[in-house]
């Protein structure tokens, strides 16, 4: 059963990879590229300053870097556990795919730290400011969604890495946002 889940893995990231065009590579290199988040990142800080205070903002910073952290590192742990080849290190499959990079990174994939990481923070933010700005999850999911599928583009991760990775920061994002209510309740109040 596992052999047929990454055959079908592997034969999804073909033909996702395969979509690509040499038009839309500098797009996707962009959003793959974690200092193209940057503005972004300083517009949700700066949201949160601006609906909250500096105090509860810079613990909303701290809850960040946690989940970062968390997810990063947990990413880390699977890919040496694991130790699946990136898609642009098998060789069995890189002549069928696009390769759009001249690094591959690392020579793991399994679970995508970008994906991870980007879904951390989207869902982390999304959490606590659904109420100030309303239509600001729907945003932060995108821009996560962008940020996983571009890894498949780039042919640096596996569409599963990417489920892995979404789910793994969606379920950190939530967690972290559990205990920053109990902190924020004891300490910010």
């Amino acid at each position: 059963m596992l052999d047929s889940i990454i055959s079908k893995d592997i034969e999804l990231l073909i033909f996702l990879n395969n979509l690509g065009t040499e038009q839309w590579d500098g797009f996707w290199m962009v959003v793959t590229n974690k200092f193209s988040a940057v503005p972004l990142y300083l517009f949700l800080i700066w949201i949160s300053y601006k609906k909250f205070g500096s105090k509860k903002t810079l613990a909303i910073v701290i809850a960040v870097l946690l989940v970062v952290v968390l997810s990063d590192q947990t990413s880390q742990l699977f890919k040496y556990h694991f130790m699946r080849l990136r898609p642009c290190w098998d060789e069995t499959i890189a002549p069928e795919i696009r390769m759009v990079l001249d690094k591959c990174g690392g020579k793991y994939s399994y679970f995508s730290a970008h994906a991870a990481n980007a879904m951390a923070v989207a869902g982390f933010f999304s959490l606590v400011l659904r109420r100030s700005v309303p239509k600001l999850p729907v945003l932060l999911i995108i821009w996560a969604l962008f940020v996983a599928y571009s890894r498949v583009y780039l042919a640096v991760h596996f569409p599963a890495d990417i489920l892995t990775g979404l789910f793994v920061g969606g379920v950190y994002s939530i967690l972290v946002y559990g205990i920053f209510k109990k902190v924020e309740v004891k300490l910010l109040s």
